[in-house]
This record gives C-alpha cells, structure tokens and sequence, in this order.
C-alpha cells in the first residue's frame, strides 16, 4: 500500500515538473538576485508578458498552470516595456532566486509616473501579497517613497519566487523596471532630487526673472514666456512625478490628463511667442496664417482632452509634433529672411522639438525607454528656455539700440533746426506778441459779445443761464436763499406796433438802464431774456427782500414816465413774478424760473404794474 503510495507521488512530482519544464521554454530569464552588483538590473529581458485584451484575467486566472504557455518571453534589450496607448491590461511575470545563504533586500523600480493601475503579487510563503500602486491610487505604506513607483523585496536565503505585475494605464503605457540593491537606491535617489530640484529651480527662477522684466517693460512677449515656462514646468512635474509626490498628491485627473493639456497651452503661447519675435504678420502674413490656424486646432485640442481623453490623446501626439515642426519652420524662414531673433529662435526651438519627437516616439512605443527618451523634454526644455531667454534679452538690447541711434538721430536733426531758428527767433517773438495782445482783444471781444446783449447791454440769457446754475450751486452748499423774478413789459406790442420798433428799441435801452441802477449789488444780475423780457438774480435774498426790491424796479420804471397811449396807464409800466427759497441738492434751478414765470402770468392775469411774490 505505502509502496503504491509512494508511486503515485513519484509520478505527480515527473508531471508536475515536465509541466514546469514546458512552461520554461516560454519563460523569461531567471534572475539571481544575489549576484547583482551596485549597477540596476533592466528587467525588460527578464519578463514574460501576457496581454489582457479584455482587461478581465484575475491573478487567480493566470497562475493556472495552463496559463503559463501565454507569459511570452522579451528578447528585447531595451530599458522598458513600451505599449503605446492601450487598453488592454498587461501582466508581467519576474522569476527571482537568491543563490546566497542569507535573505537578500532589493527594490524593484518602474521610473514612469504615468501608471494609472500597478498590482504587485509577492510571494509570501505559499500565498501570494498583493500591493497596490499607480496615480489612480492612495500611497501604500509597503511601498518605498518615491516618485516613481519603487516596491522593497525581500529574499529569504536559496528562495526561488515568482513576482506578478499587473499594469494597466489610459496614458501611455511604458515600463521602464530596473531592480536595485537597497544602497544603491538611496544613493541614485538622493542624485535624482538633486537634479529634479535643479532643473526646477531653474525654470522657475527663469520664469520669475521674466516676470519681473514684463513688470518693468510691460513687454507682452516677457509674459508670455513665462506662461509658457509654466506651462512646461507643470507638464514636467506631472509626466517625472515630482508634481504628485510633492504637490498636488493623489489627483487622478489631472496626472492622467496634466502633461498633454499643459503642453498644449504651452503649444498655443509658443505659436504666439513665435508671431511675435518673428513679426511673422509683417515679415510672412503665409505662415502668420498658418500659426493663427494651428493655434485655433491646438484650442480644439485642449478641449478634446479635457472630455475625450482617451480617444483624442493619440491625435494630440501627431498634432503636438505638427506644432513643433510648424513653428520650427516658421524660424527657419525668418532666419532667410535675414532676423536676427530668428537665429536664437531656430536654435532655442530646435533643441524642444528634438526633445519633443524623442518623448513623443517613446509614447508611441516607436523608440524604446532610456535615458535620452525619458530626459528629453527636461534637458531639452531647460536648453530651450535658456535660449529663449538670450533671444529675448538679444531683442531688447536691438530695440534699446536702435532707440538709441533715433534718439541720436533726432538730437542732431534738433540741433541743426535750433541752429536755423535761432535766427529767426527775435522776429518770431515781435510776431508772436503782436498776435498774442491782438488775439488777447479778439478774445475779450468776443467774450463780451457772448454774454452780452447787443441792444441793451445787460447780459444775455447764455450768461444768466450760466449765472443761475452758479448762484444755485453756491445756495446750495452754504444753505442760503436765492431770489429771481421775471419781468415784462406791459403791452409793450401795441408800443412797438404803433410808435415803431427804433422808438420800442430806445425804449427798451431806458428801461434796462433804470433796471441797472436799481438792482446795483455787485451779486445781484440783470439779463434780458427775450423780447421785451428781463430777469434779475438776487443771491442771499430772502422773499421779503425780493418783494421789495421788484417794487423798486417796479417804481422805477413807472417814474421814467415813458408815454404809453395805449396802456390803460397812460405811460409805461411792467410786472413782474417773483420766487424765492433755500435751493436743495435734488432740485434743479429750473423749477425757481418756473415758478417766477407763473406767478408773472398772475401779475398780468390781476391787471398787470405790479409784483406778484410765489409763496
């Protein structure tokens, strides 16, 4: 029985081991992890891939024996796995032994932020731990920090595991894995921030001085670079994973969607920049339109990403590239052209669209992941704005200089012209302060005649209009009464009619001499109004003291005796309305006229030579 027992075993570990025999003709290299040295191990060479089209395998799916024969082995020596944008899932498996008769500590490094979904499975004993990493996901604490995704593993002495990787991402899906020793991890890391926060600093402290000059100059191509500085910087902190270690945190949006809509803001004040060093309106009104057509698509492109992510971000790297190109050529021409701006451009933007293409192609999965496709657009780009900086610096020093030769100019064409009119300048003079004092009596002339009125010499209704809106203005600040009336001449037509309109004209001279000598203080006004109407302007006079000052006028004009046959008077008379009060801010000196004007229409209503006061 023990023996028949012993038989069946025997046969079940030859099957099991033919099984594991087979599947190793399918399987990646087995890394000891015990013979590596201070230098990270590629683990591209050392994966078996299997891609999940439908995203649906679980782990227990693919560690089902049959599933072993579908892990396909990479014979590629490149530095990472390169699937361009997909969405299927990809599982990686990674064959570890320690040779060594002590427990060996590694990490394992994915150096790509762009990671939504990345599950490790561990052996831990018999069971499997599972890990959880990616943007899309919250730190985990067995993870070491990183800004990238770095996984500590612990090899006990003579182990031989298998380590499971499930990745699955809507960005581009690279993956760059290299395993380190402990040591020599902490040591690349501390060089890697080091430079991170170089090439930030830089940018920043380059995007800052910018602003200051588009302070001070109030140049709009200075804010401009900046806009741009920022926009790269932001693109870069979120495709390194600077941004979401030290920022803005966990943020699946926006590390999903961050490098591509920033780069292409960057795209659109880049087109801009461009139009405007180049002078691409005046100097290539062609390509001008092209640059304004692009700008326009870019806008487009902003807005598909934002909503359309994952079906429009293909297009964004073939219309990103077109950008790059279509601004290079933009450069290119103006350096035939003959601008100087061009040269610096064309170099500054070369070395971006290089670093561009080389990221661009990598996402693709055309170029494989190394160190010149992963650090392009940083080492690029920081070129780049550095170049920029020069051509903007190159283009303020030839805009001070040729300021300088016109302002050179200009003093020695002054100079020759004050050397021509010197001579001229006594005669010049004599003219000048004959027609100054000849245009000094013009204007006192003419300033007379507009207020004046012609026949009678009192002033005119322009200048008791303009006094009215003074004196109520200044009632209304101090609180004090202002006074008007309004008089007119009592059946002054039939006068005209009959004795004629020179002896009406004479008539009208005495009547505003006797109104002249009695309204006499120097504040008070009289005007004619029209025809044979008068006003008068009484300033801090109250209603008593208007009342008897148009009496005055009132006996006044009766005195002069001026025969009058048809008046039922027998000589000249006239009446008048009167209206006093303390003007308020939200009145108007119309409503004063007014109500002089009515009580005017009652002086002629009650029989006329007499004064009628409004109270």
């Amino acid at each position: 029985m023990n023996g028949a027992i012993n038989i069946s075993r025997k046969i079940r570990v030859f099957l099991w081991g033919l099984l594991w025999l087979s599947s190793q003709v399918f399987a990646a290299d087995t890394l000891d992890v015990a013979s590596m040295g201070q230098e990270p191990v590629s683990l591209t060479s050392h994966f078996s891939v299997l891609e999940d089209t439908g995203a649906s395998l679980t782990f227990s799916d693919v560690v089902r024996p049959e599933m072993a024969e579908r892990f396909m082995p990479v014979h590629k020596p490149t530095q990472a796995l390169g699937f361009s944008y997909t969405a299927s899932a990809i599982w990686l498996r990674l064959h570890l032994t320690n040779a060594s008769n002590k427990p060996v500590e590694r990490v394992l490094e994915i150096s790509y932020a762009l990671l939504a979904e990345v599950d490790f499975y561990r052996a831990n004993g018999r069971t499997y731990q599972k890990v959880e990493a990616g943007y899309a996901r919250q730190a985990s604490e067995q993870l070491h920090p990183s800004r990238y995704i770095a996984l500590p593993l612990v090899l006990p002495a003579q182990a031989d595991q298998y380590l499971y990787v499930r990745v699955q991402s809507k960005n581009s899906l690279n993956i760059p894995a290299r395993l380190w020793t402990a040591e020599a991890f902490r040591d690349y890391q501390a060089t890697d921030y080091a430079l991170q926060a170089l090439y930030f600093g830089v940018v920043l402290a380059i995007a800052l001085y910018n602003l200051i000059l588009f302070i001070a100059l109030r140049d709009i191509s200075y804010l401009l670079y900046v806009v741009f500085a920022a926009s790269v910087c932001l693109a870069l902190a979120t495709f390194t994973g600077m941004g979401s270690e030290f920022v803005w945190g966990v943020a699946p949006v926006w590390t999903q969607k961050g490098i591509n809509t920033s780069s292409t803001i960057a795209a659109i004040v880049m087109l801009l920049f461009a139009r405007r060093m180049l002078s691409t309106r005046e100097v290539m009104p062609r390509m001008d339109q092209w640059l304004k057509g692009f700008m326009g698509i870019n806008a487009v492109v902003f807005f598909a990403l934002i909503f359309w992510f994952t079906a429009f971000v293909p297009y964004f790297v073939v219309i990103n590239t077109v950008t790059s190109l279509l601004i290079l050529g933009a450069g290119i021409v103006g350096s035939f052209k003959k601008q100087r701006s061009a040269y610096f451009f064309v170099a500054a933007f070369l070395v971006l669209f290089l670093a561009n293409a080389l990221s661009n192609l990598r996402n693709l999965g055309i170029l494989p992941t190394n160190f010149l496709t992963s650090g392009s657009l940083q080492i690029g780009s920081a070129i780049e704005m550095m170049l920029l900086s020069l051509t903007l610096v190159d283009r303020f020093n030839t805009l001070r200089r040729e300021k300088l030769e016109a302002q050179a100019q200009a003093l020695l064409v002054q100079t020759e012209m004050v050397s021509k009119l010197k001579a001229s300048e006594q005669l010049l003079e004599a003219r000048v302060a004959e027609r100054t004092a000849q245009l000094q009596v013009l204007n006192q002339q003419l300033e007379h005649m507009s207020t004046t009125d012609a026949l009678t010499g009192l002033a005119n209704r322009r200048q008791f209009d303009a006094v009215l809106a003074g004196e109520w203005s200044r009632a209304v600040r101090h609180g004090q009464p202002l006074a008007l009336g309004v008089i007119d001449l009592d059946w002054f037509k039939q006068y005209n009619d009959n004795y004629g309109h020179q002896a009406g004209d004479e008539c009208l001279k005495q009547v505003a001499a006797a109104l002249a000598k009695t309204i006499s203080r120097s504040s008070d006004l009289v005007a004619r109004y029209g025809g044979e109407e008068f006003v008068f302007i009484a300033p801090e006079t109250n209603r008593e003291n208007a009342l008897y000052l148009a009496e005055s006028v009132r006996r006044a004009i009766e005195q002069l005796a001026l025969p009058h046959a048809f008046s039922d008077y027998g000589h000249l008379t006239l009446s008048i309305g009167v209206a006093s009060c303390i003007p308020k801010r939200d009145e108007l000196p119309e409503a004063l006229l007014r109500t002089a004007d009515a009580m005017l229409y009652q002086a002629k209503a009650q029989g006329r030579n007499r004064v009628i006061v409004a109270y």
